[in-house]
């Protein structure tokens, strides 16, 4: 779980939280994710793997304010070991509700540019994946 408090600078004229900022959020949610996975971008970097947004989805159902904080909850949605999705829910500590709900996907790509399945080139980190998108579905159970 990741947490931040919500800058000033995050608002927009009428004091609430732009809608640009939640998205940033997820990835710094996801990077922290994957830090405590065991598996941070710079490692996967240092191997020659690369990670691109391909979309981005957000359902925005509360407002956030200047001041708060919040806790943002990330999880391996789907994999198949070429692509990835994460989930994330941002829930404010004051209401304890979600305000934010949302969707990463990912590819994995050699330097070059070239698709790369992680589960033929790297099996540990495929490995680290697979671990995580069955202790998410464990976890709905």
């Amino acid at each position: 779980m990741y947490r931040r408090k919500v800058f000033y600078y995050e608002t927009d004229q009428m004091g609430i939280v732009h809608h640009s900022n939640y998205i940033r959020w997820f990835e710094e949610a996801r990077i922290d994710y994957m830090e405590q996975m065991g598996l941070g971008y710079d490692k996967m970097e240092e191997q020659g793997i690369i990670s691109p947004v391909l979309s981005v989805e957000a359902s925005y159902l509360r407002m956030l304010h200047f001041g708060d904080s919040v806790q943002i909850e990330s999880w391996v949605k789907e994999y198949n070991g070429i692509k990835l999705m994460v989930g994330y829910e941002v829930v404010c500590n004051r209401t304890g509700k979600v305000h934010c709900k949302g969707v990463s996907r990912h590819c994995f790509l050699e330097r070059t540019g070239r698709p790369l399945s992680l589960k033929q080139s790297c099996p540990q980190i495929h490995n680290l994946f697979m671990k995580a998108l069955e202790a998410h579905r464990k976890a709905e159970k």
